[in-house]
């Protein structure tokens, strides 16, 4: 990826619905470059997909949250397996560091968040967890 590709995935992420005059506008290229590089970008997987974010999305679990989880052992598999199972799971990653899992969570209240936190904290083999709400999305990439 060069400069120009940089420049249009970050307008890209500003406005996924921009039209290709627009980007090609903000650009200062044509609209033919604009649509063969983002059919390049996209041929070559570094454009993955383009998605909608929409207001019921959030609505369904308004509170929302990270948690970090300290896994004792080799138990992480069978952790995982078992956090796949939770709906109000959105999203398990795998990190370095201090934590071995951060979990992304969505509930539609504060009772159900601390519920849940409750029900993790006591797998089998998880040793320490710190929890953080998430209260503004100022940005999201949100791949499904």
């Amino acid at each position: 990826m060069d400069k120009v590709d940089l420049e249009l995935i970050s307008a890209l992420r500003r406005d996924a619905r921009a039209s290709l005059s627009e980007l090609a506008q903000k650009l200062g290229l044509s609209r033919t470059t604009v649509r063969a590089r983002m059919e390049r970008l996209a041929a070559s997987g570094e454009i993955l997909g383009f998605t909608v974010v929409l207001k019921e999305d959030v609505a369904d679990h308004p509170v929302r949250g990270l948690m970090m989880l300290g896994i004792e052992g080799r138990g992480a598999d069978r952790i995982v397996r078992q956090l796949n199972g939770m709906p109000a799971v959105q999203a398990i990653h795998t990190t370095n560091g201090k934590w071995d899992l951060v979990l992304e969570l969505g509930t539609p209240s504060l009772e159900a968040l601390d519920a849940v936190l409750s029900q993790i904290r006591r797998f089998d083999g998880v040793v320490t967890s710190e929890t953080n709400l998430l209260l503004a999305t100022r940005k999201s990439a949100k791949i499904r």
